[in-house]
Formats: structure tokens, C-alpha cells, sequence
């Protein structure tokens, strides 16, 4: 079921200041622009590598999610990672039937590459949060 890593999602308080890590002393070349996902509460920026992806993702809003992680690690750090499945909704039931707390109210919503994610819960995944998105149609 499990398909490729697709990113690591790393919280910031700010991705201006985070782009230069990656930049400046990583090298990275294939940064994408800032952009505003309100209705998940964050700005989201991604920094291609070559086998993956870095999600940086910064708070928009007061009522955004990413507000209590950087509560806890005020540098940010990393927040959760994701994998592509073939079938977002026989993913959710799978986890599901498996015992498994699919975060939210359990229908997927829309991601930042534009196609259905739903976040398992880091207690059902040794304490790391996972994102789980259906393989973008257009994907490699």
C-alpha cells in the first residue's frame, strides 16, 4: 500500500529565514514559490531534491494548526512526513480497519500538490505524524 516518501514537512516560523538553510547552506536550486493554503492554515513552500521533496510550512492565520507545533519548538522542526497511495479512500480505510486514528474528520481535503491527503496520528505511527496523499495523476 505504503507508495514513495513524496516530502518531509518541516514547521518554520518563517520560510524566508528557512529557504536560506536550504539555499545557502544545503544548496538546494528548486525552490518553489511561497503560497497560502487558508483552509489548511499555512503557507507552504517546497524545495525539490532529487528523490523528494522539503514542505516548509509556516503559520497563516491565528487559528493555524502549525501555531501549537512551533509553540513546542519555537525553530520549527520536522512536522510530519508523506507518502503516496494509489487510492486516498481504500488508504483511509485501511488505517481504519487496522486501528488506526485518521486525524481530522476523516474525509480527506486537499493538499498542497492539489490532490486528496488525509494525516495519520504519530500515536498509531511510533510517534511520528504521517501524511498519506493519493499519487498525483501526473506523477513521475
Amino acid at each position: 500500500m505504503i507508495g514513495r516518501l513524496n516530502h518531509v514537512g518541516v514547521a518554520t516560523p518563517s520560510i524566508d529565514e528557512a529557504v536560506k538553510v536550504y539555499r545557502d547552506l544545503l544548496g538546494a536550486t528548486a525552490i518553489g514559490e511561497k503560497f497560502a493554503l487558508p483552509e489548511q492554515g499555512v503557507w507552504v513552500c517546497f524545495v525539490d531534491t532529487p528523490n523528494s521533496q522539503i514542505e516548509l510550512i509556516e503559520p497563516y492565520g491565528e487559528a493555524s494548526p502549525i501555531h501549537g507545533f512551533l509553540a513546542k519548538n519555537p525553530s520549527g522542526g520536522q512536522h510530519h512526513i508523506c507518502f503516496e497511495v494509489p487510492d486516498i479512500l481504500v488508504a483511509r480505510d485501511d488505517m481504519r480497519a487496522k486501528g488506526a486514528t485518521v486525524l481530522g474528520t476523516g474525509e480527506p481535503r486537499i493538499g498542497a500538490h492539489g490532490v486528496p491527503v488525509i494525516f495519520i496520528h504519530p500515536k498509531n505511527m511510533g510517534g511520528v505524524l504521517v501524511e498519506l496523499m493519493e499519487t498525483p495523476k501526473d506523477a513521475h
